[in-house]
């Protein structure tokens, strides 16, 4: 998402001494004069937030805030306010507005509301986008969550695997969701209409695998953590699959294939024969911007199934989810969203110790570092995919202390 502020402020002084402060903090301002010059700015797609004096000739900042209100009422609104404008900012407060800061206020002041009302409108529009694609999208945008170019990627082989009709082979660290992915390939595929069974390899003998085979049908069979099929079995499944079948055989697992291939414990010819079209999942750890997306959903589904409003995420939790290492993955995280539906996380409590420009602060060093950590320590590389200037991208690095080679892979 884009860091815009719709800046509203008939006092072009003022306007531009804010412009100004919000460069600075890489935030890009869309100057206005007057509520008419901004209004066609505020809709419901704005992909960013709303900054306005209070008192302007004309319609003033009540109004702006009213009219914002009717377009989306989950578009923030930050008031300017004069002394003797405070309760009336507080009234606005009451039906609507974001916050409202005291002119003049401190650049610091300013900037940590604002890096606040753009994280929350993130988490909106993110939220909107993930409706979107339950409603009208197809498996593949439906199921697998996140906004990461590793989610994007993980969606378009899913589909491209679902259409070739071999064997697959997902895998992916515990708690990445293994059998998911497998459903969705399936329901992707042109098989969609037929059944999708899942078994464990796990004691799985001859005639229980022929039996699982025949019950697909025409459909396909997840065969869950295919490591521990038991070698008989893998023979039968080899033989089954060169002579043909009419249903699709799905593997999954969590291990190092190749290396129980190495160690002697999985049949070579089967590994190569199901390694022809992997699919491997990413791990959280490989995707942090997406912890926040998939942590709102869970939250929201969390408390839709316990009938309870869902609590807001507010950016110092999310800060404080993303400085986690998470190697449960999404299973985890999404045991965490239940406890903080039900009011029951400790974990994402904020620290009391710590304000909002600190958590900001903890969030934006934490993007850096995983950023240069999948660069391995190549600086240009992690600015492009933070899509950050180069300079501010060094400036940022400077200001947290972080060095880039200190990521690099011997």
């Amino acid at each position: 998402m884009s860091r815009q502020v719709l800046l509203v402020d008939d006092d072009s002084a003022v306007r531009d001494a804010l412009a100004q402060t919000l460069e600075l903090a890489d935030i890009e301002p869309l100057a206005a004069s007057s509520f008419v010059a901004a209004k066609d700015h505020i809709t419901r797609d704005f992909n960013g937030v709303v900054l306005s004096d209070l008192r302007m000739p004309g319609r003033d900042g009540f109004h702006l805030l009213t009219y914002a209100r009717g377009q989306d009422p989950e578009l923030p609104v930050i008031l300017l306010t004069g002394e003797g404008d405070i309760p009336t900012a507080m009234k606005a407060v009451e039906q609507g507005a974001y916050d409202f800061l005291e002119k003049p206020c401190a650049p610091t002041d300013l900037i940590a509301v604002l890096e606040s009302a753009l994280e929350a409108r993130r988490g909106v529009l993110e939220m909107r986008a993930l409706r979107s694609a339950l409603e009208t999208g197809d498996p593949a945008a439906r199921m697998l969550f996140g906004i990461s170019q590793q989610a994007d990627g993980l969606r378009a082989r899913v589909r491209r695997v679902a259409m070739t009709d071999t064997e697959v082979l997902v895998s992916g660290d515990p708690g990445t969701g293994v059998s998911k992915v497998a459903e969705v390939i399936h329901l992707c595929s042109a098989r969609s209409k037929a059944p999708f069974l899942k078994r464990a390899a796990s004691g799985m003998d001859s005639t229980s695998l022929h039996d699982a085979i025949a019950a697909a049908q025409t459909g396909s069979l997840f065969i869950d953590e295919i490591s521990q099929l038991p070698a008989q079995a893998q023979i039968a499944l080899m033989e089954k699959l060169e002579s043909g079948s009419t249903t699709r055989v799905i593997a999954g697992t969590n291990r190092d294939l190749k290396a129980c291939v190495a160690a002697g414990t999985f049949n070579t010819e089967l590994y190569y024969r199901l390694d022809v079209t992997p699919v491997q999942i990413p791990s959280l750890a490989e995707r942090p911007e997406d912890i926040p997306v998939l942590f709102r959903h869970y939250v929201e589904q969390a408390s839709e199934q316990a009938g309870l409003s869902a609590p807001p995420v507010t950016p110092a939790v999310t800060s404080r989810l993303m400085a986690l290492d998470w190697p449960g993955n999404a299973r985890a995280l999404m045991s965490e969203a239940m406890r903080f539906a039900l009011g029951l996380s400790e974990e994402t409590m904020p620290d009391a110790e710590l304000g909002l420009a600190e958590h900001l602060a903890q969030f934006e060093q934490n993007l850096l570092e995983q950023a240069l950590r999948r660069a391995e320590g190549k600086a240009v590389e992690a600015a492009r995919a933070l899509k950050l200037p180069r300079k501010t991208f060094y400036d940022k690095l400077a200001r947290h202390g972080i060095r880039p080679e200190e990521f690099r892979r011997e």
